[in-house]
């Protein structure tokens, strides 16, 4: 299935008029909005829930800026969420490209007690085509120069913004270079080669392009942000959710994730991957499917029993495929996109002011009509944190106008009643992190590579470096220190480092650094690598060139992962510069 977005003309949703009168309990089966207050069962799924968010249930719908029915709806919605498409940085000509429109959105969300969530769908709009051109875009330098400046603005903002923003990046983005790249990561892409400082390090592959977005939180520091990889169920090849339902789940996930563990879903040289993951059920309601002659009257409805087997197009086989995912990837769900219809919709196109237009669907009726506690105990079991409800296309029904046969709307009455009643509790997982050793200042002979007679077995790579040595220059303590000679001809990044140093399991290693004035280094990065034994595993610590003082020393520090396996392959400090640029920095007490 392709994901596909008319104008945000067409998505906008007007607000219908005044709620129908008329009793929940007369026409409709029973719901189950009093179940709220049985003791949830939830398995606890793999992974934890991302910092920031809360430990239960997520329900957010789609709005517009400036729009308040969610806020008028007196309804304790979690979520608020929108698109941002190509021409968001500059409001489409109208702002100045600072990303004020974004802006905006972010607080105006917050405002109204929102967590803001960005649905990130640039790639599309950018010149060149279409869906079909997603990876010839990706391998244009200049577009992805373009692309990869917008998103570092959008870092900024959430960094100012200073709440948890949820990012969802690229609906359908990650699918469409698996198979336009044959299933090769490392098939090329154009990132290093945009010429951008903070990309310098990572490889020009699509592997890279997913790992760019985690560099460029990183570099920013936008720590507040919760970054989704969007998951289609179609990626591998097989349409496992709507057309090849009696295929095993299991190895059409093992493709997709091995496809996607070097673009950011396992370990990388960002030291970060992504926080979730996200996918939209279907992005229209499923009568459209069967009415539209564009779809020739396709079957997309899922069987909502209970008892439906997972080889069947069914909710069942979708909350075993989230399962499989949520259990090989150690990942949280966010489901976006939901659609709204129910099964009072006319089966006609959307039109405001007129209740029950859109198409019929049975998701919201899942979710929370008859045994809806048990079904969303199920997903929140397959690993899903939130349930975000919006329209794909603008025929689709809409929360403002999804009226039931009781004269209710349906959201607003239902999940409103849910979310009234304190929601799921869901299990968070493990979030905590191993508390650093303590590393004491050192004092001469103290620190474990303090540089005194020699460089100490420290080497380097990269153009950038052209030679390193023990220098009595600069000393942070005792008399010495590595000078590391720089004479790059062009932006890049390069290292230094020492093969097998004993660093003990949960050590925070410690590097003083001094850059001198006027420099162009944008940025250094201390890290470690571990060995064979520890699956080469990588982990390293951004620091901005803002946040160390020009012309004396500055501390950075990197922590070993509390299972790292001793010696490391690899302990050192990463380079960046943004042009070329000849001059000597110096490093001195590196301890743990």
């Amino acid at each position: 299935m392709k994901h596909i977005l008319l104008s945000l003309a067409l998505l906008a949703c007007a607000a219908c008029g005044p709620e129908l009168p008329g009793d929940a309990s007369s026409d409709n089966p029973p719901l189950d909005t009093l179940d709220t207050q049985e003791a949830p069962v939830v398995t606890p799924p793999a992974g934890s829930i991302p910092t920031g968010l809360p430990p239960r249930l997520l329900v957010g719908l789609f709005e517009e800026s400036p729009q308040t029915w969610m806020k008028d709806s007196a309804v304790p919605w979690d979520v608020r969420y929108r698109y941002f498409t190509k021409g968001w940085v500059d409001n489409w000509g109208w702002s100045a490209k600072d990303g004020s429109w974004g802006k905006q959105f972010l607080t105006e969300s917050a405002t109204q007690g929102f967590i803001p969530a960005i649905q990130y769908y640039q790639v599309n709009g950018e010149p060149g085509g279409g869906e079909a051109q997603f990876l010839v875009k990706a391998q244009n330098a200049s577009t992805m120069k373009s692309y990869f400046s917008d998103f570092k603005v959008l870092m900024q903002l959430a960094k100012g913004f200073g709440k948890p923003v949820l990012v969802l990046m690229e609906a359908d983005g990650f699918g469409y270079l698996q198979q336009y790249s044959s299933n090769n990561p490392n098939a090329y892409a154009a990132v290093a080669a945009t010429g951008l400082p903070e990309l310098a390090g990572l490889p020009n592959t699509v592997a890279g392009w997913g790992l760019a977005f985690l560099q460029l939180r990183k570099a920013v520091g936008a720590n507040n942000v919760i970054l989704g990889m969007h998951i289609s169920g179609w990626a591998s090849g097989k349409d496992v959710a709507y057309f090849s339902v009696s295929d095993a789940l299991q190895p059409e996930v093992d493709k997709v994730y091995n496809f996607l563990k070097p673009l950011g879903l396992g370990a990388n040289v960002t030291g970060a991957t992504y926080d979730v993951l996200v996918g939209d059920p279907l992005d229209r309601d499923s009568d459209f499917y069967r009415y539209s002659p564009y779809y020739g009257g396709q079957d997309r409805w899922w069987d909502a029993s209970d008892s439906a087997s997972i080889s069947s197009k069914s909710f069942n086989r979708y909350a075993e495929w989230l399962r499989l995912w949520n259990r090989t990837s150690g990942k949280r769900w966010v489901l976006w996109q939901l659609p709204e219809g129910n099964s009072d919709s006319l089966n006609k196109p959307y039109a405001a002011n007129t209740p029950r237009s859109g198409y019929r669907d049975n998701r919201t009726e899942y979710f929370f009509g008859t045994g809806g506690a048990a079904h969303r105990e199920k997903f929140a079991s397959s690993g899903v944190i939130a349930l975000l409800f919006g329209r794909g296309e603008g025929q689709q029904a809409s929360h403002t106008n999804d009226y039931d046969k009781n004269g209710q709307l349906f959201l607003k009455t239902y999940a409103g009643a849910f979310l009234k009643a304190g929601g799921l509790a869901i299990p968070a997982g493990s979030t905590t992190t191993p508390t650093p050793t303590p590393t004491p200042t050192p004092t001469p002979g103290t620190a474990q590579f303090g540089f005194e007679t020699d460089t100490q077995g420290w080497t380097f790579s990269g153009t950038l470096v052209k030679g390193v040595a023990s220098s009595t220059a600069k000393a942070y303590a005792g008399s010495r220190s590595l000078a590391v000679t720089m004479g790059g001809t062009a932006a890049g990044m390069s290292r230094v480092s020492v093969p097998n140093a004993a660093v003990p399991a949960g050590r925070t290693v410690s590097f003083r650094v001094w850059v001198p004035a006027g420099s162009r280094i944008t940025a250094v990065q201390p890290y470690v690598q571990q060995g064979a034994a520890g699956s080469w595993l990588w982990t390293g610590s951004w620091a901005a060139s803002t946040s160390l003082k020009a012309g004396d020393w500055s501390t950075v520090t990197v922590q070993v992962p509390a299972n790292a396996v001793s010696p490391l392959y690899q302990l050192g400090l990463e380079l960046f510069t943004d042009a070329a640029w000849s001059g000597t920095l110096y490093v001195d007490s590196v301890s743990w």
